[in-house]
């Protein structure tokens, strides 16, 4: 047996270590350990509730906005607070957006080099990719001279020696199938989608204030003031324009470079339609209301989560349902470490046990990570695009349900393609195209609003603590692009007595509980043929479609426990 290590696995951010053993070239079991420690929970106690969403959102750059959303959500959810109708669709526009840029970002910039070998689109003839591009899509940049073009630019990096990320791939490795054609149609949209992400996540700069960590949330609405007669408004007839145009962008890439180019790639790798399942439980808290946040009816995207694989039926949600367990996790509860609690109940007590580094092994008997095991109904799930793609179908989503059947229609795939590696990938791509239709609407809806003079985008009551009760508490959500995102707060005496953050990557990358049920990861490597142990690309194609975001999971300290610096904030 052949005990495989990648670490770290995250190609732009991350601290994630998994450990795969390997018999008769596959794996047979896996272990998935966060490398580092997040204690944003212990900065918060004893703040301001009205400020954590400024802390939180700090947890991570990579998602921007997400944490803010959550926070000021689980704070107004503590004192009753209701936002008014305009900021509820300033943070719907935000939030999509979010996904939108996220997504593009995440198939080309981060998972694409798992299946496209840059070298061999040196190789290509450029007029044969015109031929195929203009095959697939009607996009405008398809040209012979345009793809020559690219094709010399990568040729200079490599006489440079300077392939930045180009740099780190398994080119060559068996695994690769993609002609050197459709290699050079890939490289070049990966360039695009740079550009494009760039220019339309300017939405935030707007609605925001600055991207990453928008500066205009509030609890209780938004800071980004409405008024037709202002020309220096962050929302006016000028910016809604601005708005409008750049959400027509999205949808033009999205459905002309992106899913042409999943089709095209998945048509070249069916045989990873079965490959990289995993736990078969699939949890949404649903989101973006249109009608107030208690309404969960009427959420564009709808909660409910899928046990089994059965798509027949969707069982509700509720977070009194979830708890966190640190079995195989470097805490320790009060009580005991054997028991789950609920994150109301929630303790960040670090107590690093595991090796000194450096060292070949995890001890993966005993505690083996800085992630929590987060449960539902004391079931291990996954969260993500597919997980809220599977609820809304199964849930009879009308829009939802065409975009899925009319890709399975093309792939010529059954449902059950979607519970695979590359199942995740088509339902982010399809994600995005629901999202990038559904954008510009919201922004009319913005607009519509502004032109009738409603311009409220925040509800004043209750922002003073001299009103609030003496205790309470509250539960914040957000559907972040890699999944199911919730904030937990306690108040006391005015100030936060306890704040627990369990986010996606944790739901998906987190150890074994005290039952010893894997988490998402480690469900997912199993039977993953390996053809190089020494190049594990088939497990970073597995870890890589959940989009992998360590920084939400974990932070700092040091392998001893010690107390670097302490820092005042006056």
């Amino acid at each position: 047996m052949a005990r495989i290590v990648v670490d770290p696995v995250t190609r732009i951010e991350g601290h994630l270590r998994i450990e795969a053993q390997v018999e008769g070239g596959s794996v047979t079991d896996a272990w998935s350990s966060g490398t580092m420690f997040r204690g944003i929970e212990i900065i918060l106690r004893g703040r301001d509730p009205r400020e954590a969403w400024i802390w939180t959102q700090r947890i991570c750059g990579v998602c921007t906005t997400v944490h803010a959303l959550a926070s000021v959500r689980a704070v107004e959810d503590a004192l009753g607070i209701e936002v008014p109708p305009n900021a509820e669709l300033i943070r719907n526009i935000i939030a999509s957006t979010q996904y939108v840029q996220d997504h593009v970002i995440h198939f080309y910039h981060l998972h694409a080099l798992d299946w496209v070998d840059v070298t061999l689109a040196l190789k290509a003839d450029p007029a044969k990719t015109s031929q195929l591009a203009e095959s697939i899509s009607n996009w405008p940049k398809s040209s012979r001279a345009y793809f020559k073009a690219i094709q010399d630019r990568v040729k200079g990096l490599v006489e440079s020696k300077q392939l930045s990320l180009f740099s780190s791939g398994y080119w060559g490795h068996p695994a690769y199938h993609l002609p050197p054609e459709a290699n050079l149609l890939a490289v070049a949209h990966y360039i695009e989608a740079l550009e494009f992400q760039r220019e339309f996540i300017r939405i935030h700069a707007v609605l925001g204030g600055k991207n990453p960590h928008l500066q205009t949330y509030l609890v209780g609405g938004m800071a980004s003031a409405m008024d037709p007669n202002e020309p220096h408004a962050p929302i006016n007839p000028e910016r809604i324009t601005f708005l409008s145009e750049i959400a027509k962008t999205a949808q033009t890439f999205v459905e002309q470079v992106y899913i042409p180019d999943v089709l095209a790639v998945a048509g070249f790798y069916r045989d990873w339609f079965g490959r990289g399942e995993g736990l078969g439980n699939f949890l949404s808290y649903g989101d973006y209301p249109q009608a107030g946040i208690h309404d969960t009816s009427r959420y564009f995207l709808p909660r409910g989560a899928i046990l089994g694989r059965d798509l027949t039926k969707v069982h509700p949600v509720d977070p009194a349902q979830v708890s966190e367990y640190v079995t195989h996790s470097w805490y320790e509860y009060s009580g005991g470490d054997s028991a789950g609690k609920n994150p109301y109940d929630g303790e960040t007590n670090p107590k690093y046990t595991g090796p000194k580094p450096p060292f070949e092994h995890l001890d993966v008997e005993e505690k083996y990570s800085w992630l929590k095991s987060p449960r539902f109904v004391d079931t291990p799930m996954e969260v993500g695009p597919l997980s809220r793609m599977l609820v809304a179908y199964a849930s009879g989503n009308a829009e939802v349900k065409e975009l899925v059947n009319g890709v399975l229609s093309k792939l010529n795939a059954p449902p059950t393609a979607l519970f695979s590696t590359l199942g995740r990938i088509a339902a982010r791509a399809l994600e995005t195209q629901l999202m990038a239709r559904q954008v510009p609407k919201w922004i009319d809806e913005l607009n519509q609003n502004l032109n009738h003079g409603d311009l409220r985008v925040h509800n004043g009551e209750k922002w003073d603590p001299a009103t609030w009760p003496k205790s309470a508490q509250g539960w914040g959500f957000h559907e972040a692009p890699r999944g199911s995102l919730g904030h937990w707060v306690q108040i006391e005496d005015r100030a936060i007595k306890n704040y627990q953050c369990v986010v996606p990557t944790t739901w998906n990358a987190g150890p074994r509980d005290a039952k010893g049920q894997r988490g998402a990861y480690e469900a997912a490597l199993l039977k993953t043929p390996i053809a190089d142990p020494d190049r594990p690309v088939e497990i970073l194609r597995t870890i890589h479609s959940f989009d992998p975001c360590l920084a939400c999971a974990v932070h700092v300290t040091n392998a001893q426990g010690r107390r670097f610096a302490e820092v005042q904030v006056r």
